[in-house]
């Protein structure tokens, strides 16, 4: 027998205030048109004062716990894929863990910007199969709002705040590709390419700083590296184009998103999109477009998954998954 990392419940929480395009109009040159045309996006929402990502992690969490049935204390690990944690220590994760009421196991934060869940799942995943913990939660939280440069039009239209979440349990499977869960992951990163989406501050600048992009040139390395690192994972979990069920992507640019189906020889029926509704939530945008994808019915038990992204530094990846 194979163990496999499956997915046993998962739940999102957005914040309260929504924000339409046209509420950009009052202090920016630009337009509700101008921001769809170009992202897709018509809305997202945004951390009331106060509201910090440990606290929409640990919203989030509860609805993953209260969708598996299980109590936070039947969780081995919880970890936090976020840039924007509440304090740069202890990690945002420790403090979800205590939120829940967690006094067992072990929680810690990943760190790799849009990529992050990617990352988490795969650090998850290689948890389970080792046998170091038998159930892990993965969380996807982000308060861009926060690091916004609100007189930059062309980045500051784009981002949103929200957090999902997912519960991976070990359980037994046959080792082929007709397994329920993670059944593939490919992960990549390259430095070189840091300076076309980043934040200008940090720790030991003693600064916060803002969030800086080169819109076409992350646009360029988007498409050709998403498309990349999901064919790559396929041929890992040996699952052809056909077999795909949806595409659960990072949910980024419906221009990216289009860009990317078409290169892998896809439909955009067969994807899985939010981004009109959340803008980019960074690592949040995968857990929360699977928990949406599920309860509209889209994603249901059996169905083949992938779900690719790409962040800042440059970091990319994918994971495969039967739901």
């Amino acid at each position: 027998m194979t163990i496999r990392s499956v997915v046993v419940g998962l739940g999102h929480y957005l914040p309260a205030r929504v924000v339409p395009n046209s509420e950009f109009e009052t202090t920016l040159e630009t337009s509700d048109e101008w921001i769809r045309s170009r992202s897709g996006i018509e809305r997202r929402h945004f951390a009331a004062d106060g509201e910090t990502t440990s606290d929409l992690a640990t919203k989030a969490a509860q609805n993953a716990l209260d969708n598996a049935g299980l109590a936070a204390n039947d969780l081995d690990a919880i970890i936090v894929a976020t840039s924007t944690a509440d304090l740069t220590f202890p990690s945002a994760a420790t403090m979800v863990q205590a939120s829940l009421g967690m006094n067992r196991g072990f929680a810690f934060d990943v760190q790799a910007v849009c990529a992050g869940f990617v990352y988490a799942l795969a650090n998850a995943n290689a948890m389970i199969l080792s046998g170091q913990a038998n159930r892990i939660m993965v969380i996807g939280a982000e308060t861009f709002s926060r690091i916004m440069d609100w007189s930059d039009r062309s980045t500051c239209v784009l981002f949103g705040d929200g957090a999902g979440a997912v519960i991976l349990e070990a359980q037994d499977g046959a080792g082929d590709k007709s397994d329920r869960g993670i059944l593939s992951v490919d992960l990549n990163s390259d430095g070189q390419h840091r300076d076309i989406l980043y934040v200008d501050g940090g720790v030991s600048t003693q600064s916060t700083g803002f969030l800086r992009m080169q819109g076409k040139e992350v646009f360029r390395h988007a498409v050709e590296k998403l498309a990349k690192t999901a064919t790559t994972a396929m041929e890992k979990a040996g699952i052809a184009n056909e077999e795909v069920d949806w595409i659960v992507p990072h949910q980024a640019n419906i221009r990216i998103i289009q860009g990317t189906a078409r290169k892998l020889g896809l439909s955009m029926d067969n994807v899985v999109v939010t981004v009109q509704d959340h803008g980019n939530t960074s690592a949040a945008s995968i857990p929360l477009a699977l928990s949406v994808g599920v309860e509209r019915g889209q994603i249901k038990r059996g169905d083949v998954v992938v779900t690719e992204a790409i962040g800042g530094g440059l970091a990319w990846g994918a994971v495969v998954l039967r739901w």
